[in-house]
């Protein structure tokens, strides 16, 4: 595996590359063209600007997340075959660029959700969180105004204010879109890409949703085994694959990580890991990525990716908000760079201790 971390580019994110350079054992980002809409064509140049500035810093690109899909392709409305044309185009450029791995979802209206955006914990750290019985109360619409005060000026992924404008059309797009129909979608969109994607050994590795149930009543369907494998059955091609992150598929406490992961062998392209400490079942808070923080056992994890021969990017996810920094809420610079070390750390012992079985 390589140890990466997400990177939003120089113009967004407070943490910058020489910063990330230092994080021992991180030698790639995970980064995307932030100021692009759903549905446009990332030109080339663009592409190569990005990939020589992070060159510079003496790291690599090692993916993309995301090239966000456009709602019509989502929603298989008929301008979706321009969106598909120029999502085709897209690949073609990253891929002319040396760029092989593209995170996307397929989720409705919203990338995710999260109620808190700076639960204060009893260390004193802020982090993400989610209540359904926050989300209940809220009119969807509502649901940026109610966590925009926490974003520290940040403009969220999945939350830019333009989309949370249009919320009330979103969902009507989504009036007659169930599972099934989502599904059907998806799998469209798959096919139509898949060439393009063989021709530049791309791998598309979609997210899970998060939560991994319905929100406001809208279709989710990245959300455990069953539906995965479905998933990849569907359109059988090895470039068709998954992002496996432990915090969103964990949000299903019947989900057994693991389990998915070996029952994903070969179709894992990038990994996310992070932990997640559960009040109830349907109310949790992300923490730090230490096993005894939250209610993964993160050696599990690793140890299972470790045995399924994951050679793919990782990256570790949500990171807590420590030591007085401000940043866009989850991506601190502090948190997540212990969590690269811990995360090193396991695959360290796990591969040690492996090689000693084998002897």
């Amino acid at each position: 595996m390589e140890m990466t971390l997400r990177w939003y580019g120089s113009a967004f994110d407070t943490v910058t590359l020489s910063q990330i350079r230092q994080i021992p054992g991180v030698t790639g980002v995970i980064t995307t063209l932030y100021n692009t809409k759903p549905g446009e064509v990332w030109k080339r140049e663009e592409i190569r600007q990005l990939a020589d500035e992070v060159q510079a810093s003496g790291l690599h690109i090692a993916g993309i997340e995301s090239v966000n899909v456009h709602e019509a392709i989502k929603a298989g409305l008929p301008e979706r075959e321009m969106y598909i044309a120029n999502y085709i185009e897209t690949l073609e450029n990253l891929g002319k660029e040396g760029i092989h791995l593209v995170c996307y979802n397929f989720m409705p209206v919203f990338d995710w959700t999260r109620t808190e955006l700076a639960r204060k914990r009893t260390d004193g750290s802020t982090v993400l969180a989610y209540t359904q019985q926050a989300v209940d109360a809220l009119q969807p619409e509502k649901m940026f105004e109610s966590i925009s005060g926490d974003s520290n000026g940040s403009i969220m992924p999945g939350w830019e204010p333009e989309r949370m404008a249009q919320v009330k059309e979103l969902f009507e797009l989504y009036r007659n879109v169930d599972d099934e129909r989502l599904f059907e979608n998806l799998k469209y969109f798959l096919e139509k890409i898949m060439p393009v994607c063989n021709q530049y050994d791309i791998n598309m590795a979609i997210h899970p949703d998060d939560p991994a149930w319905s929100v406001f009543g809208l279709p989710r369907i990245i959300i455990n085994k069953e539906n995965i494998l479905r998933m990849m059955k569907m359109v059988d091609n090895p470039h068709n694959g998954v992002t496996f992150c432990s915090g969103s598929y964990g949000t299903n406490r019947e989900n057994d990580l693991p389990d998915m992961i070996r029952s994903l062998k070969g179709r894992i392209h990038f990994a996310h890991v992070r932990n997640l400490k559960f009040r109830s079942s349907t109310d949790f808070e992300e923490t730090a990525h230490l096993s005894d923080d939250g209610d993964f056992d993160m050696y599990e994890i690793m140890r299972a990716l470790y045995e399924t021969d994951f050679d793919g990017p990782i990256r570790p996810d949500h990171g807590r908000m420590i030591w007085g920094e401000t940043a866009m809420p989850g991506y601190g610079l502090y948190d997540r760079a212990l969590g690269a070390a811990y995360l090193n750390g396991l695959w360290e012992a796990i591969r040690k201790s492996s090689d000693g079985e084998r002897q």
